[in-house]
């Protein structure tokens, strides 16, 4: 059995809300040289292509900036085809072809395995009939991605690495297109058009009607776009479309924050949560009131309607769900048609304080703007308001109560995260919080059997089974664990995948060591994978 490369399998796996983690993680991974392409001829001539090679592979990534979700509809799910139909039936060159034959022109003259990403912001329609088919020409597509063109994606470009040749040899020498006669785009024409005689193209000719093709659409593109674009477009867009994430606190600094997009069936996604009876049962009220002020407006459109206050507290440790059910409040909040978009912002202390005079209004007023339509997360947001004073972070909580006075902020709810006690701190020393954040959901400890419930959910999304054996010694290092654990920084369900983490880890040490090809071993944790890691103790009390 042949085994795949890491840096390629790696790949494979991203989908639309890990390739970003993923692209910043190999920007700092010592083993894999990247490079920015404007342009690879002689396909991907104008897209913005970024290289990743290891001392024996090499993945293409290619960004399409092709606007907001434009549809595209394969006619032919069973193999990769020059051209695609949109909509309203108009042929299109197929960009995932395009980077087909780059991957294949790759292997072909370095001699390597290579395979191509495509992020793209195109709706592909029939995307989930194309995997199969995709992957069998080494390609694989990430779409529905938006504002690609703010995407700031950071490389290595480490002179001293080996494979760097590999980027190297395509700077300077050119790709050549592999197998001309599969080459050929068809373009239709009219019966007038046709020539008596079709000659086979070469290369020099197939890029000549490529260009005058790719031409020819742009050029329809743009006139179909003066004719019909409206303000409606336009508003559906702005409502549809989500932030890049990324805030200017000055003319030098600027500051990333994590943007988490709603989820289709969030009422579902609740219910698998494992614990949380009272957090979710509560929630289920809110977002019935929300759900009910909608259908009197709609029948009864002169009756009062309640207030529903969507900003909220969530107390509890590290590791207790609250960011997970915060992005499903948001989605929650969405389909009562409480919220516009249903996303949700992650900031902390360190978003809003820059290095200059004003920078936590600005960066305030951005995450403001940010999560409208959504939520605005902030993490311990008790460090906001420290025992100094001077504490700028006191300006953020100053400015933030401000914005949210305004009663034209309705599209929005802000969640405080934190310890129990540390929020209620700071709940005291601002009173306007209390009446600002009626909702309080806290977050208990995870017991024993939910930890052992949250890890049968996390290795069934590897395929992972224990034997009973493994089963009993892990229940065994879990068990010793909790009972040694400081309450003050137990990780909760953090701590169940720091421990699985470790254990995969020397799971796949194993299996490469005995060098097993059998899907059932592959699968299958032994004791022999079944490690422990550090637990934080309580510190010892010094007194007199």
């Amino acid at each position: 059995m042949k085994k795949e490369n890491r840096l390629i399998k790696d790949f494979k796996k991203q989908t639309q809300t890990t390739v970003w983690k993923h692209l910043d993680a190999m920007a700092v991974n010592y083993a894999v040289y990247s490079s920015h392409l404007k342009g690879l001829p002689p396909f991907l001539t104008d897209f913005d292509v970024y290289l990743y090679c290891d001392s024996s592979s090499m993945v293409v990534v290619c960004l399409d900036c092709c606007g907001h979700c434009e549809e595209q509809t394969y006619e032919e799910a069973k193999t990769l085809s020059p051209l695609i139909l949109s909509n309203e039936d108009e042929p299109r060159v197929s960009k995932v072809w395009k980077l087909a034959q780059t991957v294949r022109a790759i292997k072909n003259q370095l001699m390597i395995p290579a395979y191509g990403v495509l992020i793209t912001e195109a709706d592909i329609t029939n995307a989930c009939e194309l995997y199969e088919m995709w992957d069998s020409n080494n390609v694989t597509v990430i779409d529905c991605m938006k504002r690609l063109k703010y995407r700031k994606i950071r490389v290595n470009e480490d002179e001293d690495l080996d494979c760097k040749v590999f980027v190297d040899y395509l700077n300077e020498t050119p790709l050549h297109a592999p197998e001309a006669e599969n080459l050929i785009i068809p373009i239709p024409l009219s019966e007038e058009e046709k020539p008596e005689e079709e000659p086979e193209p070469d290369d020099e000719e197939f890029e000549k009607l490529l260009n005058e093709f790719i031409n020819s659409e742009t050029e329809d593109d743009l006139d179909f776009a003066d004719d019909t674009d409206t303000e409606d477009d336009a508003t559906i867009e702005d409502e549809t479309s989500f932030p890049n994430g990324e805030i200017e606190l000055n003319h030098d600094l600027s500051v990333k924050v994590e943007i988490l997009h709603p989820i289709a069936n969030p009422r579902e996604e609740l219910d698998k949560l494992v614990g949380c009876n009272e957090i979710k049962q509560r929630m289920d009220d809110l977002v019935k009131l929300t759900s009910y002020n909608k259908m009197m407006r709609e029948l009864c459109p002169t009756a009062k309607q309640h207030k529903v206050a969507l900003h909220s507290l969530f107390l509890g440790r590290p590791g207790t769900g609250k960011t997970t059910i915060c992005k499903i409040y948001g989605s929650l909040l969405r389909q009562a048609g409480a919220l516009s978009k249903g996303h949700v912002v992650v900031c902390d202390r360190s978003t809003f304080l820059g290095t200059l005079w004003g920078d936590e209004e600005r960066s305030v007023r951005q995450v403001i703007d940010m999560a409208q339509g959504g939520v605005l997360m902030i993490d311990e947001a008790y460090l906001l308001n420290s025992s100094h004073p001077h504490d700028p972070g006191k300006l953020v909580i100053q400015f933030l109560m401000n914005i949210l006075a305004d009663e034209t902020q309705r599209d929005i709810a802000v969640v405080l995260c934190g310890y129990k006690d540390q929020m209620q701190k700071l709940i005291d020393l601002n009173p306007g919080l209390q009446s600002r954040f009626p909702n309080k959901f806290e977050f208990p400890d995870f017991t024993i059997d939910e930890l052992l419930e949250v890890t049968r959910l996390r290795i069934k999304e590897y395929n992972y089974t224990f034997t009973t054996e493994a089963w009993n010694k892990y229940v065994s290092i879990l068990s010793a664990a909790y009972q040694a654990r400081d309450p003050q920084t137990w990780g909760n369900a953090r701590f169940i995948g720091n421990l699985l983490e470790r254990i995969y880890i020397q799971h796949a040490s194993r299996c490469v060591k005995q060098q097993l090809y059998v899907k059932s071993e592959l699968l299958s944790l032994t004791p022999e994978d079944i490690v422990s890691i550090d637990v934080p103790r309580p510190k010892a009390k010094i007194g007199f």
